[in-house]
């Protein structure tokens, strides 16, 4: 009986472990396009990006706690497909459109005006922004809100100023 309740939490252990070591980001070969076909398949909301630099403390910081959160790995996984964009990189890249830069950089700054980090884009299934966030979120409540902006459609009516003013009144 001892043993088969040791294997048991054993096995409980081995199979929740991949679940909380699961990375944040999906790997992406830098053509968004494919990216965007991916997450259609795959019947998601859109593709989250989040853009930052090496030298960015508030990237890390959000990498080391909120992107770490089993929940928010959890609904972001559910809802998007979810990369990480280097502003000074110098591979090439493929954005939504097809539209071909010769760095991530040059994509970074001429398509999207990433110039700071970090700065997090929603994309709907078209490869258009539809939500941004520039600077750290707060908290890991107002990163799942940021979300739930766009998976709930608020998006469409309103900006996430507003929504988010509206959900702290609640």
């Amino acid at each position: 009986m001892r043993t088969t309740l040791t294997l048991s939490v054993l096995l409980m252990f081995v199979i929740a472990a991949p679940l909380k070591a699961a990375e944040f980001f999906d790997h992406s070969f830098g053509n968004y396009l494919e990216e965007l076909e991916i997450a259609r398949e795959e019947g998601k909301k859109g593709v989250f990006v989040f853009f930052e630099m090496d030298d960015c403390p508030f990237c890390h910081r959000m990498k080391e706690t909120i992107l770490q959160e089993q929940d928010v790995i959890e609904y972001f996984h559910e809802h998007f497909k979810v990369y990480r964009f280097d502003i000074e990189g110098s591979n090439p890249v493929t954005n939504f459109d097809g539209r071909e830069f010769d760095t991530e950089k040059e994509m970074a700054e001429r398509q999207f005006r990433v110039r700071a980090t970090p700065v997090m884009i929603i994309f709907d299934l078209n490869g258009e922004p539809v939500a941004r966030f520039t600077g750290p979120t707060r908290s890991k409540e107002e990163f799942l809100l940021f979300g739930r902006f766009v998976v709930e459609g608020h998006h469409k009516e309103m900006n996430f100023n507003r929504f988010r003013r509206q959900a702290d009144a609640f």
